[in-house]
């Protein structure tokens, strides 16, 4: 359900946190050791939209919708349905039960992917982070009805936007064939009663098509404490259309839709990603070299802090961001030496996004001793959270074998 809050104060949050985080944080208490080194996080040839996108569209050009001229809705989902992905993510579900025990189940649930780009070995998909989040496994959905497994490439929770990859080697030459690249366009040409087409795999269905009009445009919404600006449509936008593609007239894909912001009680009323604010942040995840080697324990590096999830649950009722809730900071450790203090938020590190302590210490292990890495994270400022960035050099462990991964 949609949500937009006021900032709540912070005095608040200080009266009545610890009393709510004892039962509804996840996790315990978890002082860092873990962290490896690896090669940069950026490839040295960066792939661009535009240019992935000029690549492929030479075939199509004959298209109305590479031509940029007006289609008809029919010729328009004709012509995109290829770009289209169904995603289906598989992943384990913590939930309390009424004797306070954590209880393990495996949860499957729904989306949608657009194809942004292709490089030498994969095909990069767009879609929304909370389609991919916590996710054990995840498999991608062709125009075919061919199906392939996908590896998370990088995430952006404020934004709610991730980028993930299939091998190209996990593909046939027939569904390559019949597969491609999606054309960009503009949502800042965007005129308020302009018609859209919102494509997406609704309810898990399949891929299916409404339509409607640009009812207003720049709508400020708040999610779990991050506000975006938004494109509001009429065009029906529910759960399995996260992800989807809300497109022009010229069948350009202007937004990327998500059912996270929409309002199950009122009718008509969906919201889109402004494609033109998130283009930058997909092409830095796009552009992300994903590590694969887990740093053995003795060379790991250590953050040194104890810390708390903040659950979506948390962060609606006490107007906090999602992340980690640093709860102590080991006296002369890496995060004290850059400035990382008690009541902080964790919401990144090295640019990908953490929603949990289990996040944050999966992504922990692939880090060694020595390397720098910025850390994103919100402190109270004025009775408010406010983002601040942390370049922290990673320490060495002195205690590895103290029990709780110390």
């Amino acid at each position: 359900m949609l949500k937009v809050k006021k900032g709540a104060k912070f005095v608040a949050v200080a009266l009545t946190f610890g009393v709510f985080a004892s039962v509804a944080f996840q996790g315990t208490n978890f002082l860092f050791n873990q962290i490896s080194g690896g090669e940069e996080t950026q490839t040295t040839a960066q792939l661009n939209i535009a240019d992935s996108v000029s690549s492929t569209s030479s075939s199509s050009s004959d298209s109305s919708a590479s031509s940029g001229t007006s289609a008809d809705v029919s010729s328009i989902a004709e012509e995109t349905m290829p770009s289209l992905v169904a995603i289906t993510n598989q992943s384990v579900q913590e939930m309390m039960n009424w004797f306070g025990q954590s209880q393990a189940y495996e949860s499957v649930s729904s989306g949608t992917g657009i194809i942004v780009g292709q490089t030498d070995t994969e095909l990069l998909i767009v879609t929304n982070n909370h389609v991919i989040d916590g996710a054990q496994t995840l498999s991608v959905g062709f125009t075919d009805e061919s199906v392939a497994q996908a590896s998370i490439k990088g995430t952006d929770a404020d934004h709610d936007i991730a980028v993930i990859a299939v091998n190209l080697s996990d593909i046939s030459e027939d569904t390559l064939s019949q597969i491609k690249i999606i054309e960009i366009g503009s949502s800042s040409d965007l005129q308020v009663g302009e018609q859209v087409v919102a494509i997406g795999n609704a309810l898990g269905y399949g891929q299916s098509v409404t339509t409607g009009i640009v009812s207003a445009l720049n709508r400020s919404v708040t999610i779990d404490g991050v506000t975006n600006e938004l494109i509001q449509t009429d065009a029906a936008i529910n759960p399995g259309n996260s992800g989807g593609a809300l497109l022009n007239m010229s069948g350009q894909l202007v937004g990327i839709n998500s059912a996270k912001y929409s309002d199950t009680n009122v009718e008509g009323m969906g919201y889109a990603i402004p494609v033109d604010d998130v283009i930058d942040i997909i092409e830095n995840l796009m552009n992300r070299t994903v590590r694969t080697e887990i740093v053995d324990e003795s060379e790991r590096g250590f953050l040194g802090i104890t810390g708390q999830d903040v659950t979506s649950e948390v962060s609606e009722a006490y107007d906090m961001p999602r992340g980690v809730y640093i709860t102590s900071v080991e006296e002369g450790s890496a995060a004290e030496a850059a400035g990382l203090q008690k009541g902080d938020i964790i919401t990144k590190f090295d640019g990908t996004s953490v929603s949990s302590l289990s996040d944050l210490q999966e992504l922990l292990t692939y880090y060694r001793t020595g390397e720098t890495i910025e850390v994103t994270y919100s402190a109270v400022s004025e009775g408010q959270y406010v983002e601040q960035t942390a370049t922290v050099t990673l320490g060495t462990n002195t205690n590895i074998t103290a029990a709780s991964g110390r």
